[in-house]
């Protein structure tokens, strides 16, 4: 097969790569990206859908490490790490405790803000530019609660939170019931959250990625990275299913599959793949457009035009795709708990994948020290939907060699 030469390859066909590949066509650059299966096939197909503005509180928050340890032997638990001896797992673990820490928790908070209120303010242009035919709309979030302590804890983090301009109300019984009527009797209580948004995620990667290609963007979908050729501190050659590239620059936004690929190129990238589910039902004619949390047992509720998704956090297996009943079942009992007639839902399609979580629940966005036309967006954990345009837009703006929006360093690929 023919060397093909290209001016930018992004790797990976999911919400970063195709943000960023939509912000170089944009800007008239050249830019070619290349995905194993199909646009928005991981990931960004059947994740919650959030655009989590709000959600600046980093995973490996003080506590985060014993409450993990509580849940670790529990399958069925809001966070499950499956026990092996896996040399990255052990080195992540040991990264994300120290992080665990109030000073580094409270440095990460206004850097997740910003992330996501660029991001945001991105979201909004796109979709009065484009027809994305995605359902985007932004109504805030409520986060509910059946029991005391929990509620107690969230108005905590509520009170953290405005402290960094966060917008939120707690809400009693009866003010959550007027909001969200679906709410069981069992929900005591509310925190709502103004600054979210939400849409069904595949359908807007799915548009984004026409509207890249109208651009002059070219997007090859079955086409699977296989190895690199290095040449001194450069990536010479990227070969693939479908021929071999050569770039001025390269993109490594594969999501959880980034840290493999990594190692192909020298490079020991923190990432653990965690695994996440979610149910997707038919919606009922009278569901609110609101996206709800069901708090105590982390589930998270998305009206999506005419479909309602359901989905689950996070169990750290690596790369295992087999699906664990016992987490399925908890969602369930979730919405029979907190949503009245939760039980009685069609549902249409289950679905599991692969979150790229790193350690400190910050992203890994920069150019490599090792690889000097490689930069590396990946590590979004949770938050990829959410930070994806802000993230398309400062990988268009290191490829262009134009001041970032935002400041880099807290993001070098090469911090840890």
């Amino acid at each position: 097969m023919t060397t093909q030469r290209v001016d930018t390859l992004i790797i990976g066909g999911g919400v970063i790569g195709v943000c960023a590949a939509y912000f170089l066509a944009e800007t008239g650059r050249s830019v070619t990206l290349v995905e194993k299966n199909d646009i928005a096939s991981g990931a960004s197909y059947g994740n919650a859908g959030l655009i989590a503005v709000d959600h600046a509180i980093p995973l490996p928050a003080p506590g985060a490490l014993t409450q993990g340890l509580r849940w670790l032997l529990d399958s069925a638990s809001p966070f499950y790490i499956k026990p092996r001896l896996d040399p990255d797992l052990i080195r992540w673990l040991w990264l994300f405790r120290g992080a665990c820490k109030r000073e580094k928790m409270l440095r990460a908070i206004p850097i997740l803000l910003a992330l996501g209120r660029a991001s945001i303010a991105l979201y909004d242009e796109m979709h009065a530019r484009h027809p994305l035919e995605d359902a985007y709309q932004r109504r805030g979030r409520l986060f509910l609660y059946r029991t005391q302590s929990a509620l107690d804890h969230a108005k905590r983090e509520l009170e953290l939170l405005q402290q960094f301009g966060v917008r939120g109300d707690v809400l009693d019984a009866v003010a959550v019931h007027e909001r969200f009527p679906p709410a069981s009797s069992a929900v005591i209580g509310g925190v709502f959250y103004e600054d979210y948004a939400h849409f069904s995620p595949h359908h807007f990667v799915k548009n984004l990625a026409r509207v890249a290609q109208s651009l002059g963007a070219d997007i090859r979908q079955r086409t699977e990275v296989l190895s690199f050729e290095t040449s001194g501190k450069r990536i010479a050659k990227v070969r693939t299913t479908r021929g071999d590239f050569q770039a001025e620059a390269v993109v490594l936004a594969a999501g959880a599959w980034s840290a493999p690929l990594g190692r192909a190129l020298g490079l020991r990238l923190p990432i653990q793949p965690a695994k996440g589910y979610s149910i997707t039902a038919r919606r009922p004619a009278d569901y609110p457009e609101l996206p709800v949390q069901l708090s105590d047992d982390m589930v998270a509720v998305t009206p999506m035009g005419d479909a309602l998704r359901f989905s689950s956090t996070l169990e750290m297996a690596g790369f295992d795709m087999r699906i664990n009943q016992r987490r399925i079942d908890a969602s369930r009992r979730a919405m029979r708990d907190y949503v009245r007639a939760g039980g009685e839902l069609e549902e249409i399609e289950l679905w599991r994948g692969f979150r790229p979580m790193s350690p400190d629940d910050l992203p890994l966005i920069g150019r490599s020290a090792a690889l000097g036309n490689l930069i590396v967006a990946t590590g979004h954990s949770m938050l990829g939907m959410t930070q994806g345009a802000i993230t398309g837009k400062l990988v268009s703006q290191l490829i262009a060699g134009e001041p970032p929006d935002l400041e880099l360093t807290p993001f070098s690929p090469d911090r840890f």
